[in-house]
């Protein structure tokens, strides 16, 4: 089963469309957020004439998680889109592999674009077209994370497309030898994922 959701759906973390949807609907949250605080602030100042009364303090306390929104806001919104003609290009290659889009992968001292991911087996293989990406340092940082929750993968970042669809195409040929031998114990947390789709689970807890 891919993430991806149709375009007629709120597209979730991993699907094409979701820094789109991501946008809107962190600046229609940001924005409920602060109606409240200002209404706070702005009617009592004109009821007393003034801003020196305890309304003041409720409203700024009443800011802080409008504000905490506000840098999840800005944070998406210096995020671009996946290009759609690159989504469809590399959806056409996909087949049957577990598939995430549209990620915006961070890390304490890096972080990058990445356009698709591809799992199968222990086969975790992610293109991105970020031409400041450091791929090993992505790859190497993701491989670890994934290991220490348990699933020993091998992490690839490929910068080039040709080879990523060749890499697809390929992965899609060989994906029952590829799942072979591969003992798995569903997780009680989330009974009716496959051992990929919380590989994909995973690895979208690191990106935005």
């Amino acid at each position: 089963m891919s993430s991806e959701t149709t375009s007629r759906r709120r597209a979730s973390k991993g699907s094409f469309g979701y820094f789109r949807q991501e946008k809107k609907r962190r600046l229609l949250i940001t924005a409920a957020l602060f109606v409240l605080p200002v209404l706070a602030l702005v009617i009592p100042w004109i009821y007393y004439g003034t801003r020196n009364n305890m309304w003041t303090i409720l409203a700024v306390v009443g800011a802080l998680p409008g504000c905490k929104s506000l840098v999840s806001l800005i944070m998406v919104l210096m995020r671009k889109p996946m290009d759609e003609g690159l989504y469809r290009e590399i959806k056409s290659h996909a087949g049957d592999l577990t598939m995430g889009y549209e990620m915006y992968m961070t890390f304490y001292e890096k972080s990058a674009m990445i356009d698709a991911v591809a799992i199968c087996g222990n086969q975790v293989v992610a293109f991105s077209s970020d031409p400041k990406i450091d791929s090993g340092y992505m790859a190497a940082n993701a491989q670890k994370l994934l290991h220490e929750n348990g699933y020993k993968v091998d992490v690839k970042i490929q910068t080039e497309k040709r080879m990523y669809l060749e890499r697809l195409d390929s992965m899609n040929a060989h994906k029952d030898s590829l799942r072979e031998g591969i003992k798995f114990t569903p997780d009680e947390k989330y009974p009716d994922l496959s051992r990929e789709e919380l590989i994909l689970h995973t690895w979208l807890a690191l990106c935005l």
